[in-house]
């Protein structure tokens, strides 16, 4: 799938914002152990970025922890989180360290087609590269092996459109405001899943 560029100014895709929030301390301290890990090379940076999140911060629903998070920092703090507040705390480690990302949504269903959700990833543009490349750090389990891949993608989800699962082609330099809404006013994760928008 060919991915679009939603702003045309690359430097959108480095800003800090409420959610994105890469100038909190914990951001840095946590961008500063990866960068000094990787000797300071991008290419490996945004590799440990993303393992860091997938496998360090666990997805809360399969956990079973209620809290609802959204801010990176907040995420990063907690260590809890779903799809799109991991997703959340991976860009804004990217960009504390100079590396491009955005947002990517996907719509899910169960295998019946019902019970659709917005699935929140991201895309990431090395230094030098000439396109974008999705990498989903929502958490591996049984039956779902995601993995960071700058050739082909290895995704958690792909999608089934024969079930109306959707692709959306975008790389937003923010994240989708019906999501974050939904996430802010969420008291907890299953009210959150009553609000989630089930398409953008």
């Amino acid at each position: 799938m060919q991915l679009i560029q939603e702003q045309p100014d690359l430097a959108d895709y480095l800003a800090a914002d409420d959610v994105v929030d890469h100038g909190h301390p914990v951001v840095h301290e946590t961008a500063d152990a990866l960068w000094a890990a990787t000797h300071g090379d991008p290419y490996a940076y945004a590799g440990a970025a993303f393992e860091f999140v997938r496998d360090t911060i666990a997805h809360s629903a399969d956990s079973g922890d209620m809290r609802v998070t959204w801010r990176a920092s907040d995420v990063l703090s907690t260590r809890t989180g779903i799809c799109h507040a991991k997703s959340h705390a991976l860009v804004a480690l990217l960009r504390a360290r100079g590396v491009p990302a955005g947002f990517c949504y996907q719509v899910l269903a169960d295998d019946d087609g019902s019970a659709p959700l917005v699935h929140g990833l991201i895309a990431l543009r090395l230094p030098g590269g000439a396109h974008w490349s999705r990498q989903d750090p929502r958490g591996n389990k049984p039956g779902v092996d995601a993995r960071f891949s700058l050739g082909q993608e290895q995704l958690a989800f792909p999608v089934r459109p024969d079930i109306g699962e959707v692709d959306y082609p975008g790389v937003h330099a923010a994240p989708h405001p019906a999501v974050v809404r939904a996430l802010r006013e969420s008291a907890d994760r299953p009210e959150l899943w009553r609000k989630l928008p089930t398409a953008l």
